[in-house]
């Protein structure tokens, strides 16, 4: 049964050849339909863009934050609104619609290459490569961010400490945004590592918050999807506590954005933007070895 935050049912544990029977709590996935409404109230055109596999929670955040992440809006404010969609115990709470303002224009031809895409991997499905290279500035305007290195180590503490869900299942990703001097801005959690960035992304753009001195961070490994919303969303910084991939390192690069991974036991990896990383005062360079 559904409880609470995750879906309790009845497991059977082996541990050092000992059995025993157990309840276990499951983290939820369910999907996520996502449908746009364009056009005047009487004669709206609604169609259908995207079905995402995710933690049910924060859905007008999730819509929001992809909407904007993959392009298909500019500005936040070309939402009026998010809402369920279909008569209420007819599956409503899985299907949301987003009404965009009067008067906005849409490729509809472009919206077709959205895609269903599953809690592991948002690019899974994409027509190609050049597909997910959604309209974002070649480099980003961000002004002159700093961040020191004591900070970068304060981080997976904290967006530890923010994984409520994850304490109770075991099963989430996360991913939080935080200020250049380690404050915790928020932090979503979901099945799906990509969904929990567009719902963080999402629940900033819609408090209308400036990201461009933000630092955001992310439990697994950086993709090259979590950086094309970052760098969408106009974030400086992405941090992971996984590896990045080398599509991802490149992307990176190409926005002029800083790339961390492997950030946690007080270390970590930058693959691009070093600049804005400040050592501490005990830091040190040492040099490579040689092989002879």
């Amino acid at each position: 049964m559904a409880k609470g935050c995750g879906f309790e049912i009845p497991v059977l544990r082996v541990h050092d050849g000992v059995r025993s029977s157990r309840p276990d709590l499951l983290a939820i996935e369910e999907p996520l339909e996502i449908r746009v409404a364009s056009g005047p109230p009487e004669a709206a055109i609604v169609r259908p863009v995207s079905v995402t596999m995710r933690t049910p929670g924060h859905d007008a955040e999730l819509t929001a934050g992809f909407l904007y992440t993959e392009g298909v809006i500019a500005d936040i404010a070309d939402i009026e609104a998010v809402e369920p969609w279909g008569p209420s115990g007819a599956g409503a709470s899985n299907v949301v619609v987003a009404r965009l303002r009067a008067g906005l224009a849409l490729d509809w031809r472009r919206l077709e290459r959205h895609f269903y895409a599953s809690s592991s991997c948002g690019l899974c499905g994409k027509a190609s490569i050049d597909a997910v290279r959604v309209c974002a500035p070649p480099r980003l305007a961000a002004p002159a961010v700093r961040i020191s290195e004591d900070t970068l180590h304060s981080l997976p503490d904290a967006l530890r400490a923010s994984q409520e869900v994850f304490d109770a299942t075991g099963g989430l990703h996360a991913a939080a945004l935080f200020t250049t001097d380690g404050r915790l801005i928020a932090a979503r959690e979901d099945v799906g590592r990509h969904n929990a960035m567009d719902k963080l992304i999402g629940s900033r753009l819609l408090a209308h918050d400036d990201l461009s001195r933000s630092i955001a961070l992310v439990s697994g490994r950086a993709s090259f999807e979590l950086v094309q919303k970052a760098a969408v969303a106009g974030i400086p910084v992405l941090a992971a506590v996984g590896a990045p991939s080398s599509l991802a390192a490149e992307l990176a690069a190409e926005f002029d954005m800083t790339l961390i991974g492997f950030l946690r036991d007080r270390r970590f990896n930058v693959y691009s933007g070093a600049e804005r990383i400040t050592p501490s005062p005990e830091t040190f360079f040492s040099l490579p070895q040689s092989s002879h």
